[in-house]
């Protein structure tokens, strides 16, 4: 294996603004559903300084937020997923329990106005620090995907 470099240290360019003010607040039943959070809406305010590069973002209907979980108790080897009784890698889960706590998740996007964009999707909690921001595009959608021990036969 090649040698990794590091550390790394990133500032984030923004807060979600979400329903959720704790993990409690998620019901389970929606992390185990593919389209659970599908009508939760919220904001992201984009740190000012970085206003400008929203520029031109109107036109994508769906975004890639990178994002860090800031409650997450540190790294695990394994996790229980909602509604499931069987332990799994934590790299074949969306737990924020990783190694490096690095979210990823895509929302659709509503409306900006200004620094805030209205977003549609949000899987988050109130206060989560943003990253990055991608839009999402066609090379981003893929055929053929296994969703392994997600999937129900």
């Amino acid at each position: 294996m090649a040698a990794m470099e590091g550390p790394f240290s990133f500032t984030p360019i923004g807060i979600v603004h979400s329903p959720f003010r704790a993990l409690e607040d998620i019901p389970k039943e929606r992390n185990a559903d593919p389209r659970g959070f599908d009508d939760v809406e919220g904001t992201i305010a984009i740190d000012p300084a970085w206003a400008p590069a929203l520029q031109d973002i109107d036109g994508f209907s769906h975004l890639i937020v990178l994002f860090v979980f800031h409650r997450s108790a540190g790294p695990r080897l394994y996790g229980h997923p909602p509604l499931e009784t069987e332990p799994r890698g934590i790299f074949s889960t969306r737990s924020p329990h990783r190694p490096n706590p690095l979210g990823l998740t895509i929302v659709r996007l509503l409306g900006r106005r200004d620094n805030r964009l209205s977003v549609a999707g949000l899987d988050m909690l109130d206060g989560t620090p943003v990253l990055d921001i991608k839009p999402y595009t066609e090379r981003d959608r893929k055929d053929g995907i296994r969703a392994g021990w997600m999937q129900k036969s």
